[in-house]
């Protein structure tokens, strides 16, 4: 059965992370199976309107401004026109949502349960449930999973985490890992230097990936290992501090930073190293240690989150989330590689490339949109009552949250109705957006071009009724 995609999410290129990098290669292999796929996401700086990518992969940058973290105002209502309008230009049937915390995955995944369309969710994180962060988040996730067809975590540990905070049945639940592109991460130890040891960290230098734990474990380990050299790939908030260790132990000839790193940079890191640590205090999968594994590296890693599942024992060495445990698996590592007691490089290549593949992922995906595609649609008593009981507050917020879409839903019908014409926002080069008509909801992806704007008063020749061609853009 083929579907009809619309993968939404705040986090998307040209922004970098591992649930862009998810979105992208999944879209890629379900379009390959012979799927439609479209992404939605808000605009990034001039990359406004509508792109194609490779394979002719549509994605939607809408104007909807972020507030924090690269994720969009929380308004419910204003993003229901815009959004409408392309699940139904697009034939939408099934709305996959990325990430908790993303508003525009969670608003969309709820615009499309009130058009009466099918929803997946993925969620790529861990959360706790004692600060306040975790338990307003938390409560957002439950709210947008109480009327959810099915969700998605990325490993065991996360599915638990998703369970327990989200209030839904396991059933409801499937675990399918993330993935990696081999074929991006060959390995080449001719990279490396032969009289040193070099221990890689690429990672975004934040609190929650164990950026203190770091700052703690470089001057013990280059003090005790005279020939351990280490690279720092990737920027942050906590930066400012491993650059104080390194200024006040002196170790600006062992200790280099490169900064931010593109995707496609990381592999170039990689090779030069021996080893690959991860201090991260949470992780739900950690793609990270499966592409350092991918090039040949030796992986020291906390004990956290869905971790253990990752990678086999052979191939990692854990750890507590503590500077005396790091410290200590990383010299048995660093033992290791002295006496040559590690695998292949080339060898932990191949095993890791028939670990986790994309197209792998994607015909797991598949087995679940299938599954949703033949749910029954629950009537308007069933899916109140999953609200209601999200709870004592809260629950009432939410009905009434829902009873004023569908209030919305109904006036959109009346002036935008689905079989005459569809409202899209494109944008000009001076950052103004004015609405364009398009006849019959015309489907564009086969045609692989930019669409095209007519700006208002602009002089245009006059053409016969008879001559203009179905699909061409005209202004209201």
């Amino acid at each position: 059965m083929k579907h009809h995609v619309c993968m939404v999410s705040d986090f998307f290129y040209p922004n970098q992370g591992g649930v862009e990098s998810h979105i992208y290669h999944l879209s890629q292999c379900l379009i390959n199976r012979g799927h439609k796929v479209i992404i939605v996401t808000h605009f990034y700086g001039s990359r406004k309107g509508i792109r194609y990518l490779d394979n002719g992969l549509k994605v939607y940058y809408l104007p909807f401004p972020t507030m924090y973290n690269q994720c969009v105002l929380p308004t419910i209502l204003a993003t229901f026109p815009l959004l409408r309008n392309i699940f139904i230009r697009e034939n939408i049937t099934i709305v996959h949502g990325h990430s908790a915390f993303s508003t525009m995955a969670h608003e969309a995944m709820f615009h499309a349960r009130n058009m009466g369309l099918k929803t997946v969710f993925t969620d790529h994180s861990l959360f706790g449930f004692a600060d306040a962060s975790s338990i307003l988040t938390n409560k957002l996730l439950k709210f947008s999973l109480a009327d959810c067809s099915h969700a998605i975590c990325v490993s065991h540990t996360s599915k638990e985490n998703t369970v327990l905070r989200a209030y839904i049945k396991p059933d409801l639940v499937s675990v399918i890992p993330n993935a990696v592109d081999a074929s991006m991460f060959v390995p080449d130890p001719s990279k490396r230097q032969q009289d040193k040891i070099t221990i890689v960290i690429v990672s975004r230098l934040v609190y929650r990936k164990g950026m203190d734990l770091l700052a703690g474990i470089l001057p013990v380990i280059c003090n005790k290992h005279p020939d351990v050299n280490f690279i720092i790939g990737g920027d942050g908030p906590k930066r400012t501090l491993l650059e104080e260790i390194r200024e006040n132990n002196q170790l600006q000839d062992r200790v280099t930073f490169l900064g931010p790193l593109k995707h496609s940079e990381v592999r170039n890191v990689l090779v030069q190293g021996h080893i690959l640590i991860n201090t991260s205090l949470t992780e739900a999968f950690c793609i990270a240690i499966v592409e350092a594994a991918c090039c040949g590296l030796q992986v020291v890693s906390t004990r956290v989150g869905g971790v253990p599942e990752v990678l086999p024992p052979e191939m990692i060495k854990l750890a507590e989330p503590s500077v005396k445990a790091l410290v200590s698996a990383l010299e048995d590592a660093i033992s290791d590689q002295r006496n040559g007691k590690v695998i292949d490089p080339y060898e932990a290549h191949e095993r890791i490339k028939n670990m986790y593949t994309w197209p792998n992922v994607a015909r797991r995906t598949e087995v679940v949109y299938d599954m949703v595609h033949n749910l029954p649609d629950p009537d308007m008593s069933t899916r109140i009552k999953r609200y209601y009981q999200c709870g004592p507050l809260a629950g009432k917020l939410f009905v009434i949250a829902m009873v004023l879409d569908l209030f919305f839903l109904f006036i959109l019908k009346i002036f935008q109705p689905e079989n005459v014409s569809c409202l899209v926002f494109l944008s000009y080069n001076d950052n103004t957006y004015f609405p364009v008509t398009i006849e019959a909801c015309p489907d564009f992806s086969a045609a692989f071009r930019k669409p095209t704007v007519i700006r208002p008063n602009s002089p245009r020749k006059s053409q016969p009724e008879n001559k203009r061609h179905r699909g061409k853009l005209k202004s209201t």
